[in-house]
């Protein structure tokens, strides 16, 4: 197996991480702060032709692989894991869905302003009583003629309230369980479309999550995504596409972990020398380094196979499983080598340990993971 990226690959992620360090890295605290969305960062990245990457160059992307993709996430997770949401959501559970289930029209329509960051791509699946259990949504969706009437409630809703377009599910019917759900592309000037509630949350908090309320939201029949019945399909097809991008997300937290803590154990002075002449903070740091380098691995595992047409969602859910848990004791660690002062909003290692505590739930838990992992290991060849 070839583990060297290749020169186009390095080329972009290079120019991404330059990127999110001159431009991102010294704003993200503040937009943290402020709870301000990065309409300016994501401006640049569309420049750089990040928005929509993956898509191919007929429909305004730059036809870049997942390794790409992955490897420009765990730059701008580095800087800002807020801004990585954004444009991951955006590029996988909207372009790509689009490119793949859209009608030709629909691509045509839509893609190229995705691609252009002239509107911003959201995914509406999650409901009040529907989250890790998808099927059991219940916002509905009539057909009247040339158009379907949605009513519903949904939650958290990535990009929700900044979206020109969102990939939303809905039952046609009701009795047909998971067989029931179609896939519909939103526009927020819709009638009978509105934002609800934007959620407070711990971390994160520069990313825009809401509420989405549809009553009897009039959505055009060729805004349908698929046939009818086909959603819950195209939902779960979806998700196994971003899960490398949210282990990119993942190994990109843990990695500003472990530099901030290099950095500040080499400058921080305790009994006469850096705290990094201590064994007990080496041995934190290589243990660190060592879970951080077999996550980025398994990413770009996944990744690759996906480039390749293999199967991988076993293979993504272990990278999504694995990547994220590793970002979880990455943060703890590297507030535990900060001590107190790991503890104050002063040191970006606070932000790092509020935005990585999501990644072991949202777009399938942990335990969901562990889940269909299991069932693939089981499962009668």
């Amino acid at each position: 197996m070839n583990f060297e990226l290749t020169d186009a690959q390095r080329l972009i992620r290079d120019t991404v991480r330059e990127f999110a360090e001159k431009e991102l890295a010294p704003i993200a605290g503040e937009l943290d702060r402020r709870k301000q969305f990065p309409e300016k960062p994501l401006r640049r990245l569309a420049e750089l032709g990040i928005l929509g990457m993956t898509i191919p160059p007929e429909y305004g992307g730059a036809g870049a692989d997942t390794v790409s993709s992955c490897l420009v996430l765990m730059e701008i997770s580095r800087a800002c894991a807020s801004t990585a949401v954004a444009v991951s959501l955006h590029n996988t559970l909207s372009c790509e869905v689009l490119y793949r289930y859209g009608t030709e029209a629909q691509r045509r329509k839509y893609l190229p302003a995705l691609c252009r960051g002239e509107i911003l791509g959201g995914f509406s699946l999650t409901e009040p009583a529907s989250g890790s259990d998808a099927a059991s949504l219940r916002t509905t969706a009539v057909r009247r003629a040339d158009h379907y009437g949605l009513t519903g409630t949904k939650l958290f809703a990535t990009n929700g309230s900044r979206a020109g377009a969102i990939i939303l599910f809905a039952s046609t019917d009701l009795s047909q369980g998971d067989r029931g759900i179609t896939a519909f592309l939103v526009e927020p000037s819709m009638p009978g479309f509105r934002v609800g509630k934007r959620e407070e949350k711990m971390g994160l908090r520069a990313s825009d999550t809401v509420e989405l309320v549809l009553e009897d939201c009039q959505v055009p029949v060729e805004n349908r995504i698929g046939e009818e019945g086909e959603g819950f399909r195209i939902a779960l097809a979806s998700l196994v596409n971003g899960r490398a991008g949210i282990a990119a997300q993942a190994v990109g937290i843990a990695q500003a972990c472990l530099d901030a803590s290099i950095r500040y154990a080499k400058e921080r002075r305790q009994f006469g020398q850096p705290i990094a002449q201590f064994q007990a903070i080496q041995w934190k740091l290589a243990d660190m380094a060592t879970e951080i380098e077999a996550a980025r691995l398994l990413t770009f595992r996944a990744a690759a196979r996906k480039d390749r047409g293999l199967p991988f969602t076993a293979e993504s859910s272990m990278a999504k499983l694995f990547a994220s848990e590793v970002a979880n004791r990455a943060a703890y660690e590297a507030v535990q080598i900060h001590g107190g002062y790991g503890y104050l909003r002063d040191f970006p290692v606070e932000r790092y340990a509020r935005d990585a505590r999501v990644l072991t739930i949202y777009e399938g838990t942990s335990e969901i993971h562990r889940l269909i992992i299991s069932r693939h290991l089981l499962a009668d060849e």
